[in-house]
């Protein structure tokens, strides 16, 4: 009580302390405690990939994905019991879903084994899920790729990965982008790129070009005198983002005739 207290007395533990028990769960006297009542957990994050083409990374898409993965049981609705049957207390953990396991003086909390970390065992185990309250699924996710994507980007889905546990949110959906090369077309940045072969009568007399671009046909002046290897720009023939449009870059390469007239 608090006239049994000295002043100045530094107490470890109160009075009605079972320091026994405490000695003996440090010391390796008990292998297992009960903790606090279990928690929801939030699910575990997916990733998946896909492929598109040059012009769709270009203009974006929207895109079905196919997934495959835990999901709520749809017999149990989660419970892990079979229809009609209920759920009691699990014995080990005594509903807490975590328990405490002694190591060498040192403890560790873990999810209870028995009961997966719910804190309750199905009377009747359900028979789509055996108990687990989760099954694999496959289930069909709409993914808007932004235009203007680079091959490699990863786009986060949120709430579109593996379902949570006790009422945990479930976690997120992590895609990364693969771009097919393009037959005509580079990148560089947000800037397309491309080589257009001229004759040398072109490049010394200059001409104008016909150049296509991913929206169609451009017509693009070539000065007399241009030597071979020389890029113009086509300004907001690019790659649309949503801070800015890119060039196209066009290289001329001077085909040199083998022979020549007179």
């Amino acid at each position: 009580t608090a006239g049994d207290l000295a002043p100045g007395t530094l107490y470890l533990f109160g009075p009605g302390s079972n320091l026994g028990d405490m000695f003996s769960d440090l010391f390796g006297g008990s292998t297992t405690r009960r903790t606090t009542g279990p928690q929801p957990m939030r699910g575990s994050d997916v990733s998946a990939e896909v492929r598109l083409d040059f012009a769709e990374a270009v203009h974006g898409a929207t895109l079905p994905l196919q997934q495959t993965g835990p999901a709520t049981c749809a017999t149990c609705h989660g419970s892990g019991a079979a229809p009609g049957s209920g759920v009691h207390t699990c014995p080990v953990c005594g509903g807490a879903g975590q328990v405490l396991r002694n190591q060498g003086g040192f403890a560790t909390s873990e999810p209870c084994r028995e009961c997966r970390g719910t804190g309750h065992v199905p009377d009747t185990a359900c028979p789509e899920c055996r108990g687990t309250g989760t099954t694999n699924q496959t289930r069909t996710i709409t993914v808007r790729v932004p235009a203007g994507v680079r091959d490699g980007a990863k786009l986060r889905v949120p709430g579109k990965g593996a379902p949570g546990s006790l009422g945990g949110p479930p976690g997120d959906l992590y895609v990364t982008v693969r771009v097919n090369s393009h037959q005509l077309f580079g990148r560089n940045g947000d800037d397309l790129t491309l080589t257009v072969p001229i004759s040398f009568t072109e490049a010394t007399l200059g001409t104008s070009l016909r150049v296509p671009t991913l929206d169609g046909a451009v017509t693009l002046k070539v000065a007399a005198g241009t030597p071979s290897g020389r890029t113009l720009r086509v300004r907001g023939r690019g790659i649309a983002t949503s801070k800015k449009t890119g060039d196209l870059l066009v290289t001329v390469e001077v085909a040199v005739p083998r022979k020549l007239t007179g």
